[in-house]
């Protein structure tokens, strides 16, 4: 891998319109609806997600799944799948997928699987998902971890398996870009519950949706998805996960869709957000301890 220059953040063509919270196209087209709410559709789902019936019935994974596909529909993804033979349907693993930004959920939620979805802690206080993930039963991951928070974390995590889920971990714990290294929860939690690993490669959901770092919702955008042979739990070690890791995203640069990459003076330092970067990405990595090195000394 290296430091080549990269695509980044999506650049409109001459023709794109821009609108903030609302849709762009290369053909210039455009529909002005609110992203919060109509984009990404997680009012409805929402509400869809109150009704107990549909949590007890099981039938809360089949709204989410009619919603991503919506989604992308409304969007006109072309989304690209391989890999989906290497999916047992009867099968729970912890799902380890790369992360770009909030248009990975949707595309995610088109895998044969049902899925919840670990969370940062910051996002139950969002006004616009808060409801929505308590009433689908998405886990926090706590910002400040502590012996209470990470229990209630594993029971959130035991109560989805218990219910016959498979549960997505995003390794990276950040949509900086695809330089961002693995880090090993994924695997403890695998170990632990006894699941396999399944890898997933994603790439080209930060060109449809790339916030925080732009508003703007894009028409007609690829994204490819790649999904690997499990690691069972017994095989996994610090190893196998390394190497899953690096086939992950080797294939995301070899997709043809764009993976996000992480350029500090586009997208700021983040000095104050706990990551690593990969050593695969030796020029990246000595900027940023470069960085690090010098705000310590000030």
């Amino acid at each position: 891998m290296s430091d080549e220059p990269t695509t980044g953040r999506a650049v409109p063509t001459p023709n794109t319109q821009r609108i903030p919270f609302g849709f762009t196209s290369p053909s210039g087209n455009r529909v002005r609806i609110h992203a919060g709410n109509a984009v990404l559709g997680f009012s409805a789902l929402r509400g869809a997600a109150k009704v107990q019936w549909l949590m007890t019935s099981g039938a809360s994974h089949t709204a989410e799944r009619l919603w991503a596909r919506s989604v992308r529909r409304l969007l006109r993804v072309n989304l690209e799948i391989s890999g989906a033979d290497n999916i047992k349907t009867d099968t729970q693993y912890i799902v380890m997928p790369l992360h770009e930004g909030f248009m990975d959920v949707p595309m995610l939620l088109h895998l044969p699987l049902d899925l919840r979805f670990t969370v940062r802690q910051e996002l139950f206080a969002e006004p616009a998902l808060s409801s929505y993930l308590k009433a689908t039963g998405q886990i926090a991951v706590p910002d400040e971890p502590s012996v209470s928070s990470l229990r209630a974390m594993y029971q959130g995590i035991g109560d989805a398996i218990g219910a016959g889920a498979s549960v997505v971990v995003f390794p990276q714990g950040s949509i900086l870009g695809i330089e961002v290294a693995f880090q090993y929860g994924a695997a403890r939690l695998a170990k632990h519950f006894g699941l396999s690993v399944l890898p997933v490669a994603i790439a080209g959901t930060h060109t449809v949706w790339e916030f925080p770092y732009s508003q703007t919702v894009r028409l007609d955008r690829s994204v490819k998805m790649t999904v690997f042979e499990p690691i069972p739990a017994g095989n996994i070690t610090t190893t196998s996960f390394r190497e899953a890791e690096r086939s992950i995203k080797r294939s995301a640069l070899k997709s043809g869709a764009p993976a996000r990459r992480f350029v500090p003076e586009r997208d700021g330092w983040w000095d104050s957000y706990d990551f690593e970067i990969d050593p695969d990405f030796p020029e990246l990595l000595e900027r940023v301890q470069a960085r690090r090195s010098s705000s310590s000394h000030q």
